[in-house]
């Protein structure tokens, strides 16, 4: 199968490289003043092993049969001038974080194309071509109604190392990385430290098992399965080191994908009469320290 990847940073480096190193085709689309000087190659350092492989580049996404979605949020809209009508994919695969995102895409691309995903593991772009992926694991699941297309595409990247899943249920697939994703995200961003700090301090590992228990919550009403048990275990046995995008971001003075993140638990908990308040406070920390005007909460 023909891949294409949009958006050129830590996830969609780590997965156009994986693709490539199954022997698929896959073309990188960069932005247009970036072409001449992107590498014809994809480096990637990961526990999943060391290794370059050749890519493809260009400017606007290409004759594909899969075209994997992943931009940051913030660089979405402007991503999909990238996606010509003449050469749009029957199959779209967006990676973003949060929930939002899928109906804006079905709105711009139609209900039949999108098929969504969720993918977790720690990975940056250090260099244009360049990625580091830090944890020792990638999740990738999917929605079961791409089985038929790409299982035999997540078989090969499960040989590679890949921990991968088809889900039935879409509340599911996209609330249960948020659920693990937001809390992780609002406390290392706020307090600017990593996960064994957060867990270690009494403060701040009350405000990530509160706001992880407010996202569940919110989660069960909006149709998920999650177990905040279960969650809770998870962000324990990440590494101490890890940190997450979002406080990656805002150390850098990039535009945290905050309203992506917490917008949906605080959102959802208007919604169905949900208090989040460890969650809001998150959200007005993280605002603070990023010099966003409050518009979250």
């Amino acid at each position: 199968m023909r891949h294409a990847i949009l958006g050129p940073g830590g996830v969609g480096g780590l997965v156009g490289a994986c693709l490539a190193k199954t022997g698929a085709p896959v073309t990188l689309v960069v932005r247009q003043e970036s072409l001449a000087i992107y590498p014809h190659q994809l480096q990637l350092e990961s526990p999943l092993g060391n290794f370059r492989v050749p890519i493809e580049r260009a400017a606007q996404v290409p004759p594909v049969d899969v075209l994997w979605i992943t931009v940051k949020t913030t660089q979405l809209e402007a991503a999909e001038g990238a996606i010509s009508p003449a050469a749009l994919p029957e199959m779209i695969v967006p990676l973003e974080n949060g929930i939002d995102h899928v109906n804006l895409l079905r709105s711009h691309f139609g209900e039949s194309r999108i098929f969504p995903a969720t993918i977790a593991g720690e990975t940056e772009r250090v260099a244009p071509g360049h990625i580091v992926h830090r944890s020792p694991f990638v999740r990738l699941n999917l929605i079961a109604r791409a089985r038929s297309r790409l299982e035999a595409t997540l078989h090969q990247l499960e040989h590679i190392g890949f921990n991968c899943q088809f889900i039935e249920d879409e509340a599911t697939l996209l609330w249960s990385k948020l659920v693990f994703l937001a809390p992780l995200a609002l406390t290392t961003s706020a307090a600017g430290a990593p996960k064994g700090a957060i867990v270690s301090n009494p403060h701040w590992r009350e405000q990530l098992e509160s706001s992880l228990r407010e996202a569940c919550a919110v989660a069960a009403a909006e149709g998920a399965k999650v177990d905040p048990d279960a969650e809770l275990a998870r962000i324990l046995k990440l590494p101490d080191a890890i940190r997450s995008s979002m406080q990656k971001d805002v150390e850098s003075g990039k535009t945290p994908e905050l309203d992506a993140i917490g917008g949906p638990i605080l959102r959802g908990g208007a919604r169905h009469g949900i208090p989040v308040p460890a969650t809001r406070s998150l959200v007005s920390a993280v605002e603070r320290k990023a010099g966003l005007r409050p518009g979250l909460n």
